[in-house]
């Protein structure tokens, strides 16, 4: 069932857990997340990020992702992530996406507040939760290097900028990364603490892949109630191909697709399960 953001991580803080939200940018990853959350019975976020465009237009893979979710067992959000235009973020709400996250984490935070704040003003017509960024990852979504290193976020700002936008989930900065970790991440877990404390407000890990799951639980105790989750479950999806290759004279394309989509479903389903606490 299509259900929007708020209504998803009340759904989270109501069981003290954290919601896996993955970018689908195919149909194979549409059906690895959600044969994953049925099976698990728990609720997902499908999430299209606006770096997917070349390869997934928002027009053709949208209105998928909106269908999908509203034949589903379990309660689904559709979302789109790193969002960096206010006219990509109307185009998502028109297709009927229940969740925008706009990130502005790389302007000046004046002009990050007020794009915020219009963001909130777009939404809220269409009843659609708003998520926000303030901080800087180690690298970017898609895992391009941000050369200045990651930027933490200072939990007293956070205060101002999530009463001053309005914003139903705050994205902080905290020592996550996206794309492939060369390294085992540092992770400020008791910022998170600190900050979900002060804003009273559900966070949400950016850069969730590759870690660990004892710093998912103590993230998900500290206040995170949405973890981004994609690079790692894709690579499962191409090892799973490389694999086949290797086994087999393949000779049909969707041969690979299915085992892709079924190395995908396990790792979301591996992943959902810490999230969910299961």
């Amino acid at each position: 069932m299509l259900v929007n953001l708020v209504d998803v991580l009340k759904l989270a803080e109501e069981r003290q857990c954290a919601v896996g939200a993955f970018n689908t940018p195919n149909l194979e990853c549409i059906h690895a997340v959600l044969h994953a959350a049925e099976k698990l019975n728990v609720p997902v976020i499908l999430s299209h990020a606006q770096l997917h465009e070349e390869v997934s237009p928002l027009g053709k893979i949208g209105p998928v992702m909106v269908l999908a979710a509203q034949r589903a067992k379990v309660p689904v959000c559709v979302h789109l992530d790193h969002c960096e235009t206010l006219d990509y973020m109307r185009e998502a709400l028109d297709l009927g996406f229940t969740g925008v996250m706009y990130d502005g984490s790389l302007l000046p935070y004046a002009e990050n507040l007020a794009n915020t704040q219009k963001a909130v003003a777009m939404a809220k017509p269409y009843g659609a939760g708003v998520e926000a960024e303030l901080g800087a990852l180690a690298s970017r979504e898609g895992g391009a290097s941000n050369a200045s290193g990651p930027v933490y976020t200072d939990p007293d700002e956070a205060v101002v900028f999530c009463r001053e936008t309005g914003i139903d989930a705050f994205a902080p900065s905290f020592g996550t990364a996206h794309g492939i970790y060369k390294a085992k991440p540092v992770l400020d877990l008791d910022r998170v603490k600190v900050i979900a404390e002060k804003t009273g407000l559900p966070l949400v890990m950016h850069g969730g892949s590759g870690v660990s799951p004892e710093d998912y639980r103590t993230g998900i105790r500290n206040g995170l109630r949405k973890i981004n989750y994609y690079s790692y479950m894709s690579k499962a999806g191409t090892n799973a191909v490389r694999e086949l290759l290797a086994r087999e004279d393949v000779t049909f394309f969707h041969d690979l697709a299915y085992a892709a989509e079924q190395a995908m479903e396990a790792d979301a389903e591996k992943a959902m399960r810490v999230f969910a606490g299961l």
